[in-house]
């Protein structure tokens, strides 16, 4: 059964930093982030090949930076200077090689002072 378990949402001020972790259960071609506010449609955050080609939001770009442990079959989400318009559900992504998709459980990540 494709399991991916995410960690690492809360609540943070503004300015600060969150690392988002999703642990698959099985290696998948592509990994990533997308996220949701209510009233929208899920937006991509970051995603990164199994071979390291990444892909950022222009919303992400320079304030995210996305990475894999492949033998942990585990991506990561770091985010600094987190700013309030960031605060959304944060969904973890993976695609196997012959193109299913699967999402994870999402995570609420608020940023408030």
């Amino acid at each position: 059964q494709v399991q991916l378990v995410e960690s690492g949402g809360g609540l943070v001020q503004p300015g600060g930093s969150l690392r988002l972790s999703c642990e698959a259960s099985v290696t998948f071609a592509n990994m990533g982030w997308y996220r949701q506010t209510p009233g929208t449609q899920r937006a991509l955050v970051a995603t990164l090949t199994n071979s390291g080609r990444t892909n950022y939001a222009d919303s992400a770009k320079g304030r995210f930076t996305i990475s894999r442990d492949n033998a942990k079959k585990t991506v990561y989400l770091q985010m600094n200077s987190l700013k309030p318009e960031d605060t959304a559900v944060y969904y973890c992504y993976a695609r196997t090689f012959s193109g299913t998709t699967y999402w994870g459980q999402g995570t609420q990540v608020t940023v408030s002072s």
